[in-house]
């Protein structure tokens, strides 16, 4: 073998293809430099800004979301404070109507009964008058007839009015004593 090819042997034994050219080396770390300088000054800051961003449109959607959640509640907890009171007012109403109709229930029966009792009294009064007018007629016509019946009995005229009188109110009165 000669030189050469010793060397080249020596070189294929000294070669391990796990370990890269020193010229690829240094081309990789070089590589790796500008990307990672390139990545920490431009895109890091980007990235994070897009982050804060993100985090600040999240947590201020969380307490927009939370704030409107508690005017809801707050809108809700109102809504139901109206609507009992709505519910009482009504009952007040209510109850206020069914006073009122019972008072003007009571009015109607109070008014009814004085009518009522202002016509019987009416009623009383007219029939007393009346008695007392056919009383009056029938006491006249008695009279009359008594003093034509005495006048034929006792053969006599009575013709004469006050003493007409005085003997049909003595019959009469008689007439009520016995009774």
């Amino acid at each position: 073998m000669t030189k050469a090819a010793t060397l080249l042997a020596a070189e294929e034994q000294a070669y391990n293809p796990l370990l890269p050219h020193t010229f690829e080396l240094v081309v990789g770390i070089f590589s790796f430099a500008v990307v990672a300088i390139f990545l920490i000054k431009v895109l890091v800051p980007r990235i994070q800004k897009t982050l804060a961003e993100r985090t600040d449109a999240i947590e201020g959607g969380i307490k927009r979301a939370e704030e409107a959640q508690a005017e809801a509640l707050a809108l809700q907890k109102q809504y139901r404070d109206q609507l009992a009171e709505a519910r009482h007012e009504a009952a007040r109403l209510r109850e206020e109507a069914r006073e009122q109709a019972a008072q003007i229930k009571a009015e109607l029966r109070e008014e009814a009964q004085a009518e009522a009792r202002r016509l019987i009294d009416a009623a009383h009064a007219q029939i007393e008058a009346d008695r007392q007018a056919a009383f009056a007629q029938l006491r006249t016509e008695i009279g009359r007839l008594s003093t034509d019946l005495a006048g034929r009995i006792v053969g006599e005229s009575l013709e004469d009015e006050a003493r007409q009188r005085r003997t049909v109110d003595r019959f009469l009165d008689e007439l009520e004593a016995v009774r």
